[in-house]
């Protein structure tokens, strides 16, 4: 616990509680943060999260099947690739957007949705990107950071119907300029 009378002290402090995450669309730090926040209530619930947790894994499963049957024609579009052995858990559905096929970038789809009221994030940015590690030794990069320019995380709540993820589809497809 940490007691002041220093508001700017306990708002730093709160802000390196909570990951040190600067405001923006994407994961962005220029200080380095920390993620201390578990206490015996979220642990319990944790705890009983795991009794529906094969229930939740099929029905991502089943919502990424529902978009990459939608999108996976569409030219520009493709699924973030993934290893051929183990099962995914498809906690989150990724799509890579080629701008030069698609007709429009991540950004702008992203944008695009958000008119809408759908919410949907670029991928985590690289760490090597972030400011709080200009300067860092660093080696390769192109892959992730070809995957943050054109990765885009789409809705993939276990309560969403077909009628929000056909939203989220059409929110899409209307996006491009093809």
């Amino acid at each position: 616990m940490l007691a002041s009378d220093d508001e700017a002290l306990i708002n730093q402090a709160r802000f390196w509680a909570q990951q040190a995450r600067d405001p923006a669309p994407h994961y962005e730090h220029t200080q380095v943060g920390y993620n201390y926040r578990m206490s015996n209530v979220l642990a319990a619930i944790g705890r009983g999260q795991l009794l529906v947790l094969d229930a939740r894994v099929r029905r991502k499963q089943w919502i990424f099947d529902y978009y990459k049957r939608a999108l996976s024609g569409m030219p520009g579009i493709e699924f973030m690739p993934e290893a051929d052995y183990g099962n995914p858990t498809r906690w989150l559905t990724v799509i890579l957007i080629t701008p030069e096929i698609f007709g429009a970038d991540r950004e702008t789809v992203r944008l695009a949705l958000e008119e809408h009221n759908i919410e949907a994030r670029p991928v985590w940015k690289p760490m090597h990107m972030q400011p709080v590690f200009k300067g860092a030794l660093m080696r390769g990069g192109a892959v992730c950071e070809d995957l943050f320019r054109r990765g885009l995380c789409l809705p993939s709540g276990t309560a969403m119907g077909e009628e929000d993820l056909d939203r989220v589809i059409e929110g899409i497809v209307d996006s491009c300029q093809f």
